[in-house]
């Protein structure tokens, strides 16, 4: 966080009620609740810090339950503008290691290509996002795609791994 905002109520100078929270990337997060700073600057900066972890928590919450609808309502290379940068990552790396997960269990259960089909579907995941980035973007959007890009290859080439070494196994140590 770099900064909160601060309700104005047509004032020149803000009040001590704060609204949303800015990122260093001017990214804005807006707060469930308003946050009141009173006190001690010492205590009311730990609750300011408990206000932004519960914000993030809860919109983790809600990007996770959006993310398992994907492939049937908005595709992630929409779904990233509903979420900060670090919320679309996080959210993205969530999914992609439940699906890993996934891909061994059909693999245990017998489906030879699971993980084949999983490192598909990351192919298309990031051609989506690239296609994306060759768009005229905002450039803070344009940021959180490339960030989730270049995690996102690095995900490809661990699932490639597996599947040129034959990996099946989620105890493996290269998992």
């Amino acid at each position: 966080m770099k900064g909160l905002d601060f309700i104005h109520e047509g004032q020149p100078v803000p009040t001590k009620v704060s609204k949303g929270m800015w990122s260093k990337y001017k990214e804005y997060v807006p707060f469930y609740g308003n946050f009141t700073c009173v006190g001690a600057v010492e205590s009311y900066l730990c609750d300011i810090e408990r206000q932004m972890q519960n914000t993030l928590r809860d919109i983790l919450e809600q990007a996770k339950a959006t993310a398992d609808l994907w492939e049937l309502e908005k595709k992630r290379h929409e779904w990233l503008e509903d979420y900060c940068e670090q919320i679309a990552l996080l959210g993205t790396q969530v999914m992609w290691t439940e699906g890993v997960a996934r891909a061994f269990e059909e693999l245990e259960g017998g489906s030879e290509s699971a993980m084949k089909d999983y490192l598909n579907f990351i192919l298309i995941g990031i051609k989506n996002l690239i296609d994306r980035v060759r768009e005229d973007l905002d450039p803070i959007l344009r940021g959180k795609i490339i960030t989730i890009i270049t995690i996102d290859v690095h995900e490809r080439d661990t699932v490639d791994m597996f599947v040129n070494k034959k990996i099946s196994d989620t105890q493996h140590f290269a998992w």
